[in-house]
């Protein structure tokens, strides 16, 4: 493709969510370094220690950022399907639902809803079937984490029912 004066060449414009998307990088690579730069001195006699993984991380972050602001300013993504914001306000209301609920009805009660939610943005309508289906599931997720492997997982009326 010709990138002169031509008047043919399409010129793109920079992709905005692009130079978000890289911005939100570069502030969370940020908060990173801030963070870690607070545990200087936990390396002990080697190099290598708590403050080591976190700062490769950053960069690693820092990079992603710098790449996606290159591609996002020169307009090089692909074109993006429109997005349906439906599905991803179930799946998040089924994640606050969780984070609510957890500590009043329980791991399997709040999981449970938060699967049928989720299966509701995944287009599952019928939630009378996927609510009872993904409290068993929780259930049985509960009972191997807090009484085979001795995990802690916040108990509700159903799991005070059994135990």
């Amino acid at each position: 493709m010709n990138r002169g004066n031509h008047p043919s060449v399409e010129t793109r414009r920079p992709d905005r969510a692009a130079l978000i998307i890289a911005v939100v990088l570069a502030i969370i690579a940020g908060l990173i370094f801030w963070d870690v730069s607070r545990l200087t001195g936990l390396a002990g006699y080697s190099q290598i220690g708590p403050t080591t993984v976190p700062y490769v991380i950053a960069c690693c972050l820092i990079g992603l950022a710098i790449w996606t602001a290159i591609e996002g300013w020169r307009g090089d993504f692909a074109e993006r399907e429109h997005q349906e914001f439906g599905p991803v306000f179930w799946i998040v209301g089924g994640l606050a639902a969780q984070m609510l609920l957890l500590n009043t009805l329980g791991f399997s009660i709040a999981t449970g809803i938060l699967f049928a939610m989720t299966a509701r943005g995944f287009g599952k309508r019928m939630l009378w079937l996927t609510v009872p289906v993904g409290i068993a599931f929780s259930f049985v997720v509960w009972l191997i984490f807090a009484k085979l492997l001795q995990l802690s997982l916040p108990a509700g009326p159903l799991e005070h029912l059994f135990f």
